[in-house]
């Protein structure tokens, strides 16, 4: 019981500011063209790597979406700096993640963490583009293809179902395995535990970094986790490492930049944001005001008197109905569309493993439409199938899919 008080209580203070986030997160997806990426990214200076950053913090891309949008914008011809920037800043942050930093962490958090991103994105990308090749001559993606200009009821339309349905199917799962984790920590971890640590705080982040660089979380899903371990006694600025180095370092991300861009530049990625955590995150515990960064009157406060908290159980009602539609009836969705367009008698079906969320779908589903003698994709994410109508060979799908990160599995 006192694990789900817990996990209720993040949740209700959460609910509010996640769907403002969320919405927010529909208005830029649907009101920012993509194509303006490649056009500002493409140059080896230093300018293709500010614009990276600046790019990258406001999107709403979760952990694993990052990889192939990054993989993609390379391939259409951005320089590797500017890649690295990307792949650093956009999943610490993001426009939902900072509102909901706010909701539980304050407004010092919600300000020092998008102010750390930049930093560390700059001087990561500007060293990978000093130590690693400039040429970048490879391009794939045909950015000709212009959509069909929606109404404004097609734009509202696309700005919910984008917020509220695709993103949530993204990072639904881990901001409920966020909560979980954070009631566990709260329940088991014992009371001031870091207090161990007391005068060694490099220790204790190396300790989070070794935890915190495999493991996968999105942004926002990190911050009940971070919350639960500040309320154990961890000093803000480890807070901030975990903050900083679990959204943007974690397995798949790591592998990927490896295959993709070359060992030197995953070793520069990953020394670059370890240093860039660790320095925001002795600036923060030895510059700043403790106060700034007291969690204890954010969360937990048991209040159940005023408007404001009943209007946050509503939010956290709306918010879980949301989470559980995503969750729940996602492949079911998928199966009615393959059935409406009856995909399997006019396809032909491809496996391709690697895919988790709808960047990786669109991602996916862009490159293999912009091969010849391809007429429509449709990509079952649950399944990891691709049901291709036109006549691409094998090779061909196989080369377009591998270049963005993923694994060709052959036809089906």
């Amino acid at each position: 019981m006192e694990i789900v008080k817990v996990v209720f209580s993040i949740f209700n203070e959460m609910s509010f500011y996640l769907l403002l986030g969320f919405l927010f997160a529909g208005i830029l997806h649907v009101l920012v063209p993509q194509q303006i990426f490649s056009k500002y990214l493409s140059k080896n200076n230093w300018l293709s790597v500010l614009y990276a950053t600046l790019f990258g913090i406001p999107l709403p891309l979760c952990s694993c979406g990052v990889i192939p949008t990054a993989m993609a914008l390379y391939k259409e011809g951005s320089s590797k700096g500017a890649v690295i920037s990307f792949l650093i800043a956009t999943p610490q942050t993001g426009i939902d993640s900072i509102i909901a930093t706010y909701s539980l962490l304050g407004l010092p958090f919600a300000i020092i963490r998008p102010v750390a991103a930049f930093f560390t994105s700059i001087f990561a990308g500007l060293t990978t583009n000093v130590f690693t090749s400039t040429n970048n001559t490879i391009k794939i993606l045909d950015n000709n293809r212009k959509n069909a200009t929606l109404s404004f009821k097609e734009k509202i339309k696309k700005v919910f179902s984008y917020g509220y349905v695709e993103m949530m199917e993204d990072i639904g799962k881990m901001l409920l395995f966020g909560l979980v984790v954070a009631g566990l920590i709260a329940y088991f971890v014992p009371d001031n535990f870091f207090t161990l640590f007391k005068g060694n705080t490099i220790l204790t982040m190396i300790l989070i970094l070794i935890v915190a660089v495999p493991m996968y979380v999105c942004a926002t899903g990190s911050i009940p986790i971070a919350v639960a371990l500040m309320m154990k006694g961890m000093s803000p600025g480890t807070a901030l490492v975990l903050l900083m180095a679990g959204p943007a370092a974690n397995i798949a991300s790591m592998m990927v930049i490896g295959k993709v861009l070359g060992k030197k530049t995953f070793i520069i990625y990953l020394i670059t944001l370890v240093i860039g955590a660790i320095g925001f995150g002795l600036f923060v515990d030895n510059f700043l005001p403790a106060s700034w960064f007291d969690v204890s009157s954010f969360v937990m406060s048991h209040k159940h008197s005023g408007g404001f908290y009943y209007f946050k159980i509503v939010c956290s009602v709306v918010l879980f109905v949301l989470l559980a539609n995503s969750i729940l009836f996602r492949k079911k969705r998928e199966e009615v569309e393959i059935m409406e367009k009856n995909i399997n008698e006019k396809s032909t079906a491809f496996k391709i493993d690697g895919m988790s969320c709808n960047h990786c779908k669109n991602n996916v589903t862009k490159v293999i439409s912009n091969l010849k003698n391809v007429k429509s994709v449709t990509v079952n994410l649950t399944d990891g199938i691709a049901y291709v109508e036109g006549n691409p060979t094998d090779e061909e799908v196989k080369k377009t899919v591998e270049a963005i990160g993923f694994e060709f599995k052959g036809r089906l």
